[in-house]
């Protein structure tokens, strides 16, 4: 068993994740030739360290409103029934059901709700390390990265393109860059 002790820094309580400092981003094939890139500028969550590392446990909850690909009418459009319905479904959650693992690294798996979907997700999880901060607190680093097919959540989209091909790929890449912050 992996205890919290064994990774230096990282000890057993809650972590809640600081917005400012992370990031929740994607990319998606565009028009077939490209990749678009955006993120979500607000969202929250836990991680809750136990004793046993592979016993921890995550939670998140992104405001899918918050959508941002640097073109405000792409962002509308996402944010449209042609996609994230995001008056109906504002918000994507992630819950953790195992963490395993992977070499040096670990998997973390869970539950990924979108527009009332819920599908297991796997992502490759990098621990970064953890560091006092200029506060007083303490700050540990993750990096996580997977990949879905939007069809699974409902965001189901076809525009086909002359001459084959479609305007937006299935397969969305999510990449997540995480400083949590140890509470009291």
């Amino acid at each position: 068993m992996t205890t919290a002790t064994a990774i230096p820094g990282l000890v057993a309580g809650t972590w809640n994740i600081d917005p400012i400092h992370s990031e929740v981003s994607f990319t998606v094939r565009h028009l077939m030739v490209s990749k678009v890139r955006g993120l979500f500028t607000k969202f929250e969550g836990q991680i809750t360290v136990a004793g046993t590392l592979l016993d921890s446990a995550v939670t998140a909850t992104v405001d899918m409103n918050s959508i941002d690909t640097r073109d405000e009418g792409r962002d509308n459009h996402i944010r449209s029934a042609d996609f994230f319905e995001v008056e109906k479904y504002p918000t994507m959650t992630f819950r953790s059901t195992a963490i395993r693992p992977d070499g040096g690294d670990y998997v973390l798996v869970g539950d990924l709700t979108i527009k009332d979907n819920t599908r297991e997700v796997a992502f490759a999880l990098e621990f970064n390390g953890v560091s006092p901060d200029p506060w007083g607190g303490t700050r540990a680093g993750f990096t996580a990265s997977g990949e879905i097919n939007r069809k699974d959540y409902g965001v189901d989209i076809h525009i086909p393109m002359d001459g084959g091909g479609v305007v937006v790929g299935d397969k969305i890449k999510i990449n997540l860059e995480v400083e949590a912050v140890l509470q009291g």
